[in-house]
């Protein structure tokens, strides 16, 4: 217990599984409070564990470095601005949005600081690393059969819709309560499915699978693996995020190999060419989809829902390919948040940005981008300081482990169109890893065993 590295693995697998069980749960008649109180397992866990590092190491005597000041001061200004009236601010969130908006907030400093308590070994590091992989593979292989032989009706007479709408409070519309994007729908009424898995969401599985691609790839270069257990996993990972029908991931998993590339001059050649055949095979299973995907059906209430919505200003028919309106909305939902956090530096509070806004029913001052969204919660300087610790935390491991490098690098420029913080697996996982990299910082250096992941 002084060393609560399987905190770490639990994450790994439970937060995988979160959404599919929580779920579950509802279909079984466990809803409101009583859910609630279950779902918090992965906040009380990361509590235990930052108990538990704070006896055993004994913070009170650290020196802390500027990744430590950094991260202290970006919490000081979300708690400042979760205090302060949202009034003062022109905010409108509620106080169940404030407390939902802090606790997305300060998710990444918690968990960052758990890292940094803990001391992996190089044996810890190859476990971890053998854990992400054998999840990601799971999840590859549940949500493959899924697309497959699971039919969409199945999902839609799951606990998943009551599990988003009843108790998390999003108001999805086109697809019986379920998010719309279980489905890649080109806008003639014919959608395909996309793969969700046990995280209920394209986008945060293929986030997975780009963290495991990258280890895969790191691991084949530094320890070389049977070529007949290392390409099947590889295959296997590699259809999974192909099949999320997640662009935006695609050009992230070539960032992140370029990265290692730069990182690691003898594997350049292999990660180079890897790189662009990641960003060729992704163009073309774009323009290919609708011809390799499984095909499904809305209802007619859907379907008069998807028509409605076409014909509402600003909606339209999405086409094949990169160029298509989901591209558009992101650019667009980008510079309207940035325009806002600069019309508007002082910000709105916690609870005005994003899913929380969303799910509480309030004006939503920004949508999708991390950093737009901190904006909005902790003003630009908050915005500006997480930005500032992120670099720093970056520069640490470009130093120190090339997989974890390239994943954060990769999870950052993500961020630029989509809410990672709001990815509890990204979050507990990859900014937990993180902070273990320094976690012999006070003792003059960053901890080498960390170089095992690898």
């Amino acid at each position: 217990m002084k060393r609560p590295v399987w905190i770490l693995h639990v994450f790994v697998v439970g937060l995988a599984l979160h959404n599919f069980a929580m779920a579950e749960l509802y279909a079984a008649g466990l809803r409101g409070s009583a859910l609630e109180l279950v779902s918090a397992w992965k906040e009380a866990l990361l509590g235990l564990g930052l108990v538990l590092v704070a006896r055993a190491r004994g913070w009170g005597r650290c020196r802390p470095t500027l990744v430590d000041s950094l991260a202290l001061g970006y919490g000081a200004i979300v708690v400042v601005y979760g205090l302060l009236p949202q009034r003062w601010l022109g905010g409108a969130a509620t106080h169940r949005g404030v407390l939902l908006g802090l606790r997305e907030d300060l998710l990444p400093v918690a968990c960052y600081f758990f890292g940094r308590g803990l001391r992996l070994s190089r044996r810890d590091a190859r476990a971890l690393g053998a854990t992400i992989l054998a999840t990601a593979g799971g999840e590859a292989l549940f949500g493959l059969l899924d697309i497959f032989t699971i039919p969409l009706s199945w999902w839609r007479s799951s606990g998943a819709p009551g599990w988003f709408s009843h108790q998390l409070g999003f108001g999805y519309k086109g697809l019986s309560n379920l998010p719309e994007n279980f489905v890649y729908n080109t806008g003639q009424g014919h959608p395909y499915r996309r793969l969700v898995s046990t995280f209920l969401s394209p986008l945060a599985s293929s986030y997975l699978f780009v963290a495991a691609l990258l280890l895969a790839s790191v691991w084949r270069l530094a320890r070389r693996p049977p070529l007949g257990l290392w390409l099947p996993t590889v295959a296997l990972l590699g259809a999974g995020l192909l099949w999320t029908h997640a662009r935006s991931s695609y050009l992230a998993l070539a960032l992140g190999l370029a990265v290692i590339a730069w990182l690691r001059r003898d594997w350049r050649l292999p990660l180079a060419l890897a790189a662009c055949a990641s960003v060729v095979v992704g163009l073309v299973f774009v323009k290919e989809y609708t011809r390799v995907a499984p095909a499904t059906s809305f209802t007619k209430g859907e379907l008069a829902t998807q028509i409605a919505e076409a014909h509402a200003p600003g909606g339209g028919a999405a086409v094949t390919g990169l160029s298509d309106a989901s591209i558009s909305s992101h650019w667009q939902s980008l510079r309207a948040g940035v325009r806002q956090v600069l019309d508007h530096p002082q910000g709105f509070g916690p609870g005005n940005a994003g899913a929380t806004a969303a799910r509480t029913g309030v004006e939503i001052r920004a949508g999708e981008s991390t950093y737009t969204q901190l904006g909005v919660d902790a003003g630009l300087m908050g915005g500006l300081v997480f930005v500032a610790w992120s670099l720093a935390l970056l520069r640490g491991l470009l130093r120190t482990s090339a997989w974890l490098a390239a994943t954060m690098a990769a999870m950052l420029a993500l961020g630029l169109q989509t809410d990672i913080i709001g990815v509890p697996w990204l979050v507990y996982v990859l900014w937990t890893l993180a902070g273990s990299v320094f976690s012999g910082a006070h003792e003059g250096g960053c901890e080498e065993a960390v170089a095992a992941l690898p």
